[in-house]
């Protein structure tokens, strides 16, 4: 059971839609290293954790995802809410809209939907805390990918999400 408060631990703001970023950032919540697997994996994980101390901390972790989860799909959406037909055409966003218009869908940047063969979950302490550690190097390097693409292009990630500092207009 959890306790759920109905906020956003770090408000999301913003207000140009940019349909290339959230084909981007998509991935982030339902790619092969986004956040809905993560959160499923360290969830299912804890049930067959023999130490309490390391069920309650997957238990932790999991539900720390989930809250990944919703900070990711607010940032896809309210890039995409209030799209005209150009941006959507022009932004490369066409075949997603035709299938969630500007729902929030777990899917790949390529547009595979997500698919729980992008994570394990076998029973065994050894194994399951090594997928662990590779998933969360996989979830660093992803995290990196939006902010590399950004830096040069129409991309601009930090600016979509922190507003530009007086230093920086």
């Amino acid at each position: 059971m959890f306790v759920y408060e109905k906020k956003l631990q770090y408000p999301v703001k913003i207000k140009t839609p940019n349909p290339k970023l959230a084909a981007v950032i998509i991935s982030q919540y339902g790619g092969p290293d986004g956040e809905l697997g993560a959160s499923l994996r360290y969830l299912s994980q804890r049930y067959s954790m023999p130490y309490p101390e390391l069920k309650a901390l997957l238990t932790d972790i999991g539900t720390e995802e989930l809250g990944h989860l919703e900070m990711v799909g607010t940032i896809v959406h309210q890039l995409t809410r209030n799209l005209t037909e150009d941006q959507i055409r022009s932004g490369g966003f066409d075949t997603y809209f035709v299938d969630h218009t500007t729902g929030v869908y777990p899917q790949f940047a390529s547009g595979a939907p997500w698919t729980s063969a992008t994570m394990q979950v076998k029973g065994d302490l050894i194994a399951d805390l090594t997928e662990d550690l590779a998933a969360d190097g996989a979830l660093r390097l992803a995290r990196k990918k939006p902010r590399r693409r950004s830096s040069g292009g129409s991309l601009h990630i930090r600016d979509q999400l922190i507003p530009p500092s007086p230093a920086r207009r």
